[in-house]
């Protein structure tokens, strides 16, 4: 990387328009601000440790934490589980 490359740190970095989504509660694009996002790398099957996690993710500051469910199980476990969430947006 060359000196070309960088930024000034007194330069405006200019965002495309794209349309603004929500997601739950939160927007994302357009104007709205960053978000951030993380995602559990928990067994979704353990609720105890995926539970943990995002609450820790959301004490950290994540606006949105998504969650896997790779098969039938983790997909029972999160919609068994999801009352549990407060804010939660399971869709």
């Amino acid at each position: 990387m060359n000196n070309s490359d960088t930024l000034d740190s007194h330069q405006k970095i200019i965002r495309k328009q794209r349309r603004q989504i929500m997601v739950g509660s939160v927007p994302v694009g357009g104007d709205a601000p960053i978000s951030v996002q993380t995602m559990t790398n928990t067994d979704t099957t353990d609720v105890k440790s995926t539970l943990k996690q995002i609450f820790d993710c959301a004490a950290e500051g994540a606006d949105i934490i998504r969650v896997s469910c790779p098969d039938q199980s983790s997909t029972q476990s999160l919609k068994k589980n999801r009352h549990r969430i407060p804010g939660s947006y399971c869709g």
